[in-house]
């Protein structure tokens, strides 16, 4: 079997819930196992990517804003990433441009929208120790229409890699989910 078949046989599964392992689907969420059929172990049918202690999923098959992201990330059991540590940014970054994909913009659960300034994850609550910012940034840029920069993204913005950005929060790109 090719790369390209196996990675369409993943999507479909994750697409159409086709239960990959046996177990009761919940009708509610047609990726999600029942806690009883699991014996212990969770199940997925997403295509999960573990880096270190934590695994993720790159939600590249539509772009959606920061809420829309973190709904979706939510809906599968999992959050908007955070990124603790320069290796665990760097594998991320490693595994978007192995899948062609170092070019595009990703959410991450970063949000300064509680207080100006203050990064915190969303996904858990705690503020932003490591940072990895593109020179100028955060900048919080005000657009035309009043629009501020809050929500933290993911972007090669001048061929230096996958570095950090405030972008406003209504911006439709991929994103990052992970496992919490």
């Amino acid at each position: 079997m090719t790369f390209r078949n196996i990675f369409l046989l993943v999507l479909l599964t994750a697409l159409v819930g086709i239960d990959a392992v046996p177990g009761k689907l919940n009708d509610d969420c047609p990726n999600c196992a029942e806690e009883s059929t699991l014996s212990g172990q969770m199940r997925w049918t997403m295509p999960l990517l573990k880096l270190g202690e934590k695994r993720y999923y790159l939600g590249i098959f539509f772009k959606a804003n920061w809420y829309r992201a973190a709904q979706y990330c939510r809906y599968h059991g999992m959050h908007l990433a955070s990124i603790n540590s320069q290796e665990e940014n760097d594998k991320l970054e490693k595994h978007i441009k192995d899948f062609g994909l170092g070019h595009e913009h990703f959410w991450t659960s970063g949000t300064d929208q509680g207080e100006e300034g203050t990064f915190f994850w969303m996904a858990n609550g705690r503020p932003v120790s490591f940072e990895n910012w593109n020179t100028g940034e955060p900048n919080n840029f005000r657009y035309e229409n009043g629009e501020e920069e809050h929500c933290l993204e993911l972007w090669n913005r001048d061929g230096k890699g996958l570095k950090w950005n405030d972008s406003p929060c209504s911006f439709e790109t991929y994103f990052v989910c992970e496992i919490p």
